[in-house]
């Protein structure tokens, strides 16, 4: 027997319908790729996707069809992406921080129409473009006055390619599982792998995102994502803050730590999220100029471990802190380190030890970990093991790419290495290629990095194994200092002592100019590992 409840599809562009209708009036605040603040509300944000909408049914755009779009955090891309969800077509954020050639790889797999990019990334796509035979149009968000020269095809800015229709529109009606969005992986090992939510996955992941414990923001807060668009739906943002009606602050393309302490502040942001590296250079920033922030509530962190030092400045400003985890094919929620009980009444360092871990699944989220031939692990907190996830916002399978991606209980292996202990704390201990496997047991680099990165000197640590002729593998440290203090290995070494098993302190420490990162912000230990493939320990022959 059926229940007798309405059928009412999941669909995206109910999101910003119940944004327009209850919370209408709440701003979306962005800084302009142009320069000058832009003010709108969730009311106009509706109005102009569906101009977005009925333009691209105008131009022959279908159900399915691909539209990338190269854009920072901005109210025409967000009020592009339900234009182009509204008509069944896929919105595909494209990463601009990859290399052009994968730019153009990806764009093509996708098998994309139309480009809508900000005026960043114009030279960038003209590169490119001899490469994209597909490309039918350019779209550029900008208005008349600030359009570039450019001999992109069929170029046009995106207010007056708007400005030929009404906006007498409706939103075409499919399937709640009908593709809405798409995104890359950054592709670290081989070719990029292509994400595809769907209409159902995006809706409840907005939800799951909206718990309490989780991101849990709602109409009184002002959520400014830092995070951008193209990094996974902006891990959700761009369709959880506007279900609850949320103030939107939209940074543009300056991340600096200046720029983001200037809108937290004149905007009053309570809530904002986004990776390690701007809340480092915002830390910088308010160091230096001893300023506060009065209005924010919550910080949420992800895309890499956030350091023990981090959480700390946060928490001793009196913010919160929601540290979490998740991939791209998760859209991205998997974890995030709320306090529950019996950890609500912690304090001090013990605090600071759970707000370390990624923390625990919200629902529709489910875990497990297993050894190397599947066998799952136990819950204790110490036992390692491979981190595999399931959820109806989890990938069951990559675009255009035939391979089973799920283990035989429908679970996705994420390629961590994690433990979880009896209160369902997660805690990352490494990619699965990146663990260090010294004397056949395993030494954390994420919690070796986290470590050296508290140290005062220290602006940015990285681990990776080296070969040793007795141990097999034994961790190396590579340190970037900051510019205004200077330390020797010895030095950060003493300040690691007596904090980690002794087996597991770096043989030595080695001093560089740069860390590369990856597209997303991640450390790129591969690169790492190729420029120190040569490296040999002083006490190798030991």
């Amino acid at each position: 027997m059926l229940g007798l409840m309405q059928d009412w599809p999941l669909l995206c562009n109910r999101i910003i319908d119940h944004a327009a209708a209850i919370h209408g009036d709440s701003e979306v605040v962005t800084r302009s790729v142009e320069g000058p603040i832009h003010r709108t509300n969730y009311r106009e944000i509706r109005a102009r996707a569906l101009k977005v909408a009925q333009r691209l049914d105008k131009d022959g755009l279908k159900i399915g069809d691909r539209v990338a779009t190269l854009g920072w955090n901005t109210w025409r891309h967000l009020e592009s992406w339900y234009g182009i969800m509204g008509i069944g077509a896929v919105c595909h954020t494209v990463n601009p921080r990859l290399f052009p050639e994968q730019i153009a790889w990806i764009i093509n797999h996708a098998g994309d129409r139309v480009v809508m990019i900000d005026l960043t990334f114009v030279p960038l796509l003209e590169a490119i473009a001899p490469m994209l035979p597909g490309i039918e149009r350019y779209i550029i968000y900008t208005d008349r006055a600030h359009m570039p020269e450019t001999k992109l095809k069929n170029a046009v800015s995106y207010e007056e390619w708007i400005g030929t229709v009404d906006g007498d529109f409706a939103w075409k009606t499919f399937d709640e599982n009908t593709a809405a969005a798409m995104c890359y992986t950054s592709g670290t090992t081989g070719d990029p792998k292509g994400v595809l939510y769907s209409h159902r996955s995006n809706v409840l992941h907005a939800l799951i995102a909206n718990a309490g414990d989780s991101l849990g923001t709602g109409a009184a807060d002002t959520v400014m994502p830092v995070v951008p668009m193209f990094h996974a739906n902006s891990w959700g943002a761009a369709f959880s803050a506007p279900s609850m009606g949320a103030k939107l602050v939209m940074p543009g393309a300056k991340l600096d730590g200046a720029s983001v302490y200037e809108l937290l502040t004149a905007e009053k942001v309570t809530f904002t999220v986004g990776v390690p590296t701007v809340w480092q250079m915002l830390l910088n920033y308010m160091a230096a100029e001893g300023l506060k922030l009065p209005d924010l509530k919550t910080v949420a962190c992800g895309g890499s471990a956030m350091p023990r030092s981090m959480i700390k400045a946060f928490v001793d400003m009196g913010i919160r802190v929601r540290h979490g985890w998740g991939m791209t094919e998760m859209s991205p929620l998997g974890t995030v380190a709320a306090l529950k009980p019996p950890f609500t009444t912690l304090t001090g360092e013990e605090r600071l030890d759970i707000l370390q871990t990624q923390g625990f699944p919200p629902f529709g989220v489910q875990m497990k970990i297993t050894d190397d031939d599947g066998k799952t692990l136990p819950w204790d907190g110490k036992t390692f093991g491979r981190l595999k996830v399931s959820g109806p916002a989890v990938s069951k399978a990559y675009y255009r790419v035939d391979t089973d991606i799920l283990d035989d209980e429908g679970y996705f292996d994420t390629g961590d290495v994690a433990t979880i202990d009896r209160h369902g704390y997660m805690r990352i201990t490494d990619r699965s290629k990146d663990v260090i496997k010294s004397g056949g047991e395993w030494i954390s680099s994420i919690d070796l990095e986290n470590l050296a990165a508290g140290h005062p000197a220290v602006a940015e640590a990285a681990v990776i194994g080296v070969h040793h002729p007795k141990w097999n593998e034994r961790p190396l440290l590579i340190v970037r200092l900051k510019q205004e203090n200077g330390a020797t290995g010895d030095d950060i070494l003493s300040f690691m002592n007596g904090r980690i098993a002794k087996w597991w302190m770096p043989d030595d420490v080695a001093f560089v100019d740069d860390i590369p990162h990856t597209a997303t912000g991640k450390i790129h230990k591969m690169t790492l590992r190729d420029r120190f493939k040569d490296y040999r320990f002083p006490n190798a022959a030991s």
